[in-house]
């Protein structure tokens, strides 16, 4: 397949972009610094760059890196306080450039509390997603929803303008992201979170993604995953 991953040097991003290629995709990598993508101090071999800044991208070179794909894998998401909002911008250009190229699959990293946040379209969201168990709902997810409400708000956004458009979308939630090597075992469910599941290794969010694309019944689907 042809791949686009979008801000290919994140967490998320760089192992998508390095399964991508172990995999044999032809790749594309989206990144605002490209001088980050090495392996061991050398430049990293056989990826096409594509370089903007996704806080305010560059509308002709988005075209240019999702142009022709088969599938465009975002890992978008803020860094730091200072990044907030970059989820939602920048997956918006992102959608905008899809549609101007014809591309359709578009796969995204949000995050498990996402179904409770409230946004401008839904002011009132569910108190509680319906596959969090007692021990989540009364306590984890409120402490981490308001230390994280920027980010969470930020995220909720951008679902919005993914599920808002006529692109073939998946977007993918996991709970807290660990850097544990890849399992490939893990759970998935589709429109609520996994009972008992609060951890996944980064490089299984990232297996799954780039295995989405293969499942159609996964297009419009708002998938979770949890160790």
């Amino acid at each position: 397949m042809k791949i686009t991953v979008i801000a290919a040097t994140g967490g998320i991003g760089r192992l998508l972009l390095d399964q991508a290629l172990a995999a044999g995709h032809e790749t594309t990598a989206v990144v605002r610094n490209p001088a980050r993508l090495t392996v061991d101090g050398r430049p990293l071999d056989g990826v096409r760059v594509v370089t903007t800044d996704l806080a305010a991208a560059d509308p002709a070179r988005l075209e240019a890196a999702v142009d022709g794909a088969d599938a465009v894998l975002s890992g978008l998401g803020a860094r730091t306080a200072a990044d907030h909002g970059v989820a939602r911008r920048g997956t918006d250009a992102v959608i905008r450039a899809m549609q101007a190229t014809g591309a359709r699959r578009l796969v995204v990293v949000s995050a498990a509390p996402i179904g409770t946040v409230p946004t401008p379209a839904r002011p009132v969201p569910p108190r509680h997603d319906p596959g969090d168990g007692f021990v989540m709902r009364h306590v984890l997810n409120p402490l981490v929803k308001t230390a994280l409400r920027a980010h969470y708000a930020d995220l909720a956004l951008m679902e919005e303008e993914v599920l808002g458009s006529a692109l073939d979308w998946t977007v993918v939630r996991p709970p807290r992201l660990t850097d544990l090597p890849l399992t490939g075992r893990y759970r998935t469910a589709e429109g609520r979170n996994i009972r008992g599941g609060r951890t996944v290794p980064r490089a299984d969010v990232a297996h799954l993604m780039l295995h989405l694309p293969e499942q159609p019944r996964s297009v419009r689907k708002i998938v979770s995953i949890a160790t």
